[in-house]
């Protein structure tokens, strides 16, 4: 039997990259990082906010995000969207991500290669 600890660290692993697609995805629509979360672990992707956050500065530095203050409301908000760049390797990813799948499901149904 498998223990818990096994499970989740693979789950992890396996995760961890999507939640890159997946937030280059929602981040087609602008949006700040606790909103980001919200939508994220929503949709299946549950993201602890100590991932995202440093997830978020490094696509940005990346220039895979784009960000703006909004200091129209009381509290600051630093809104992120994907940016052109991130557009391109987003595209290049989802692509991968269904040659994976593709492969996995032909794996799975034992098709020949």
């Amino acid at each position: 039997m498998v223990s818990d600890d096994v499970l989740r660290t693979h789950l992890q692993e396996l995760r961890r990259g999507t939640v890159v697609v997946a937030s280059l995805v929602a981040l087609r629509r602008p949006d700040y990082g606790y909103a980001l979360l919200q939508r994220l672990t929503g949709h299946g992707f549950p993201v602890d906010a100590n991932t995202l956050y440093p997830l978020l500065r490094r696509l940005e530095e990346q220039g895979l995000l784009s960000s703006e203050w909004n200091t129209e409301e009381s509290r600051p908000r630093k809104f992120y969207r994907t940016s052109e760049s991130g557009e391109q390797v987003l595209r290049r990813l989802l692509d991968d991500l269904s040659a994976v799948q593709t492969s996995l499901t032909d794996l799975i149904e034992g098709a020949p290669r």
